[in-house]
């Protein structure tokens, strides 16, 4: 299912942090990685527009991009197995476009432990959540430290029940399946409707016929599935966002809270 990963970078510290969890994903699902790079070319310090043109410091600003991307975890992703490709223009549009266009099964991106958690709604990671049409990958991340490792011992995958449940739990069956993993299927209710909603999601458990456990859990949305995250010690928490794109994007309040605050790593679907 996953044969193509897209890892988007900016040459910055939590990119080489994450080449190690990067190259684990990809052994795990037996895919190829190729490495991203947007370079905005109208940018620019001011300074260099003293001695030189616009068209000189974009040209510039391209070669030196071309040489860093060549050169980005070279030893971890050798140039000749890991394809490099450069764009222009706004990062999270053009990653999620080369996703859709460029065939690609999954986006794994960085994340700021910082400045991403505080600002979600206006980060590179979260518009690419919000726009591309493939399963992005993220992880809780700061600029010094490794991110958790991805392991394939237990994932747990957030279920609301909804019309497209039955699409994030095939999705989540099977991306369980290719890493090795058990798979926990979690559903927040309320204790009057717990039986009930218990009975649909082992309903719907077997209507996709995989091999899961089904859970409910008392409580707050947020607060219950993330409990259950915890209570698993899970090594992923699968999510699922809008199946069709709108006028509020693919990601909503909910989703974008799991994926600030989630324990594990996130697969958002």
């Amino acid at each position: 299912m996953i044969e193509r990963i897209l890892f988007p970078v900016d040459f910055s510290p939590r990119c080489a942090a994450m080449a190690a969890y990067v190259k684990r994903a990809a052994e795990m699902f037996e895919s190829r990685v190729t490495l991203v790079h947007v370079c905005d070319l109208t940018s620019n310090n001011g300074f260099e527009l003293v001695a030189r043109t616009m068209r000189e410091v974009a040209e510039d600003h391209q070669a030196v991009a071309e040489d860093r991307l060549k050169s980005f975890l070279e030893s971890g992703f050798p140039p000749d197995k890991c394809s490099r490709i450069l764009r222009f223009g706004k990062a999270a549009a053009q990653i999620a476009e080369l996703a859709k266009t460029g065939g690609f099964d999954l986006i794994i991106i960085p994340t700021h432990a910082g400045r991403f958690r505080r600002m979600l709604l206006g980060s590179t990671t979260a518009k690419v959540l919000n726009d591309a049409d493939c399963p992005v990958m993220t992880t809780q991340h700061a600029e010094a430290v490794i991110p958790r490792p991805l392991k394939h011992r237990v994932w747990v995958c957030a279920i609301g029940l909804s019309q497209d449940s039955e699409r994030v739990l095939r999705l989540a069956s099977h991306a369980a399946a290719a890493a090795g993993a058990k798979l926990v299927v979690v559903h927040a209710t309320d204790e009057a409707a717990e039986t009930d909603e218990r009975r649909r999601l082992e309903e719907l458990v077997k209507t996709v016929g995989c091999e899961a456990q089904a859970c409910t859990a008392a409580g707050p949305v947020k607060q219950a599935l993330l409990g259950e995250a915890r209570r698993w010690a899970a090594d992923a928490l699968i999510v699922g966002r809008a199946h069709r794109t709108g006028a509020l994007g693919r990601m909503r309040d909910l989703t974008h809270s799991l994926v600030r605050d989630s324990p594990s790593p996130v697969l958002s679907v």
